[in-house]
């Protein structure tokens, strides 16, 4: 998978992909991700992104132009399975998303900033639109840096097990049930009996039964589905 990250703030998205999985994906070769500063396609001297809205309004607007040399210069080298908007009004990202968005070779995220991009690239460049929560950020960096880590962790061959990513939080629509490690007892906490007993079946429903019953604790609305 290749992902193409365009955004006005570099420096605030690398962190994330030079540590722990993101970082041992691309070493691996299994994913490519690739920054591009939006000021480099501007020919400003001032380096210009975004202007002021038409009919008047606070915020500045980042401008299609600049958006349109860069997707258009990516396009020119490889074809696209999707050209992602972060943004507050998507489509809020959940595990499906991340799947599907995992199973794409190559996708361009374009990150907004200011008071967001002009309505026209939207309508002429944007394929997929997702939001990370009902809240507002100062850009599209770090929801940018939350979807890839949802995706990537899924391409197989990141994760040390294959299977860890199939028992997560929502792949089934259920929270993941409670996990226990070393010590059995701890200030008199005990690790649940089945858990020790080597019963593979009966640990599987138990697993199965705390998982349906945490997720009609905590998040019912996942049941509806």
């Amino acid at each position: 998978m290749r992902i193409d990250i365009i955004t006005v703030l570099p420096e605030l998205l690398k962190s994330p992909f030079e540590a722990s999985i993101l970082k041992r994906a691309i070493e691996a070769n299994l994913v490519e991700v690739h920054f591009h500063n939006l000021r480099d396609y501007t020919t400003d001297n001032y380096k210009s992104i975004d202007d002021t809205q038409f009919g008047g309004g606070a915020g500045m607007v980042m401008m299609v132009e600049p958006i349109d040399k860069c997707i258009s210069k990516l396009k020119e080298a490889r074809n696209y399975d999707e050209v992602i908007y972060m943004t507050p009004d998507g489509e809020t990202l959940n595990q499906s998303i991340a799947n599907q968005v995992s199973l794409k070779e190559n996708i361009i995220i374009l990150c907004g900033h200011y008071k967001g991009v002009d309505q026209r690239v939207r309508d002429l460049f944007i394929t997929k639109e997702i939001s990370i929560g009902d809240y507002v950020l100062s850009g599209g960096e770090l929801g940018a840096a939350v979807l890839c880590d949802a995706v990537i962790r899924l391409i197989p061959g990141v994760l040390g097990n294959e299977t860890s990513a199939l028992t997560d939080s929502f792949q089934d629509n259920l929270l993941a049930p409670p996990i226990y490690t070393k010590p059995r007892n701890y200030k008199g906490l005990e690790v649940p009996e089945v858990l020790l007993s080597g019963h593979a079946a009966n640990i599987e429903r138990w697993r199965e039964d705390q998982a349906y019953q945490r997720t009609k604790d905590r998040r019912p609305d996942l049941l509806d589905k």
